[in-house]
């Protein structure tokens, strides 16, 4: 067999498996890109939410004037917060926000029994699930990236074109604390 031909096959099958192992980690790369949109989208539809549910509360609790602005002060940080890791750190401080909000509302029967608060709690409740749901499948496509990009070979393709690892979707460590302590309403 011709020597010049065999060495041609086997940079071809070398240039091939390059080919494919990028391509995998764009592949992969993407699915993180459109899991992060997914979880912004439903983050928004939180945030866009918790005007309407603030101004309910406020009909019947108007003294709880701390409350509504740690949850404004909230869902603004959260609305300005463009990364995963900020994202997460601000959307756990709005989740221990509205617990306090929700807590206050348990204060008030004539609230629990409005039938726009209900119907907002429902909707924000929802929307919950949708976002629990997104953050598990962002955390997952991150997992699926970063392992590939992380392995032999994956990582000499990743280093030559500058596959840089992704964050997961985590409320981290003070996050973690303020959700796990139940808010506490004073009157």
């Amino acid at each position: 067999m011709n020597p010049v031909l065999v060495l041609l096959g086997v940079i071809v099958l070398i240039a091939g498996f390059i080919i494919l192992l990028y391509n995998g980690l764009v592949m992969k790369r993407q699915r993180v890109n459109q899991a992060f949109a997914d979880v912004d989208v439903q983050l928004k539809q939180r945030q866009n939410l918790i005007p309407n549910l603030v101004e309910t509360v406020k009909g019947y609790a108007k003294h709880e004037q701390e409350t509504f602005q740690q949850v404004i002060a909230a869902r603004n940080a959260a609305q300005n917060a463009h990364t995963a890791a900020e994202m997460s750190q601000a959307e756990g401080a709005l989740t221990g926000a509205l617990g306090k909000l929700f807590a206050l509302a348990e204060a008030y029967p004539d609230l629990k029994a409005n039938t726009n608060f209900i119907q907002l709690q429902d909707e924000l409740s929802s929307i919950e699930d949708k976002l629990a749901a997104a953050r598990r499948f962002y955390n997952s496509a991150v997992q699926d990236y970063n392992t590939s990009r992380e392995q032999f070979p994956g990582s000499i393709i990743a280093g030559m074109f500058n596959f840089e690892g992704r964050d997961f979707f985590d409320v981290g460590v003070e996050g973690r604390e303020a959700l796990s302590t139940p808010p506490e309403v004073k009157f």
